[in-house]
């Protein structure tokens, strides 16, 4: 399993994050792929995702937050997928000295992300 990071709107009109996992069996129908590569220390203010898409990161350590005070770390390997496109949205940071580099899978509108959230997390929450 893979850990993952579902970033959604929620009824409330903002941004919030899910944490769980993706099977090593998943397979999503895509539409489009591309690379990007950010420089260290860089930042993005509030914004929104404008498709649904994995965003998988190769190098790089990112704060994100939401506007509700939601925070996760995203390391080199974790998935993010990214579905927040309307509502408050969310920002990041890179933590560290590495650039961010990283993929984006564009995945069709209704397909199955494979996501399950992580109970034990969940739980540890509250």
């Amino acid at each position: 399993m893979i850990r993952a990071y579902l970033l959604y709107a929620g009824t409330d009109g903002n941004s919030h994050v899910k944490k769980g996992l993706i099977s090593n069996e998943a397979k999503v129908l895509t539409e489009h792929i591309y690379f990007r590569e950010t420089p260290a220390h860089e930042s993005l203010s509030w914004h929104n995702d404008p498709v649904p898409q994995y965003v998988i990161t190769l190098s790089g350590v990112l704060d994100f937050a939401t506007k509700t005070g939601e925070n996760f770390t995203i390391t080199p390997g974790d998935i993010l997928i990214a579905t927040d496109h309307i509502g408050t949205g969310h920002t990041w940071r890179l933590l560290n000295d590495e650039p961010w580099k990283r993929v984006y899978l564009i995945f069709k509108t209704g397909e199955d992300l494979h996501f399950v959230e992580d109970q034990f997390r969940k739980d540890e929450a509250n």
